[in-house]
């Protein structure tokens, strides 16, 4: 797959629909062209203090922060016809489908793309997890601000050029 867009999502809570960041990388032709990274007022918004100590991110940081809409007004040109690929998808994915829902927005039935279960096969038992952080080191990559939505996604972006 030479043409894609990593995309991962960093959620205040428990609720799916409680996105505060988002970042997208878009590779064309193997290649990283172009990255996005917004932060988002999340819905709904209160922050869980696991979720906090993950990202870092609190209402302070969001509460000024674009609603999901007008964020995904943004990425959605960026991503026009291009499969998703996300570090456990069916999280990224769950929160996409949930937050468009919410928005009351049509979900146009995205091409998503796991780089967990990617990297599961490819990897088997070489590494001690698949985790994000461990499976970019093993594609070359070191992953300096894990968890941070933009850096995430472009370690994602990483490891699918690396082994999809």
């Amino acid at each position: 797959m030479n043409n894609f867009a990593a995309i991962d999502f960093e959620t205040a809570n428990n609720a799916r629909t409680s996105v505060c960041s988002v970042g997208v990388v878009i590779v064309k032709n193997n290649e990283i062209v172009d990255s996005f990274y917004s932060l988002i007022k999340p819905e709904p918004n209160y922050y869980n203090y696991w979720n906090t100590r993950v990202h870092g991110l609190t209402r302070a940081d969001t509460d000024g922060a674009p609603l999901f809409p007008d964020v995904w007004r943004q990425i959605e040109p960026l991503i026009e016809g291009l499969p998703l690929v996300a570090h456990n998808s069916p999280f990224d994915e769950g929160c996409l489908k949930a937050v468009m829902r919410c928005y009351r927005m049509d979900y146009p039935n995205y091409e998503f793309h796991c780089t967990c279960r990617a990297a599961r096969k490819h990897f088997g038992y070489q590494l001690p997890n698949h985790q994000l952080h461990t499976v970019a080191e093993a594609c070359g990559y070191h992953l300096a601000n894990h968890h941070h939505a933009l850096a995430d996604a472009e370690a994602c972006a990483w490891i699918a050029r690396e082994i999809l």
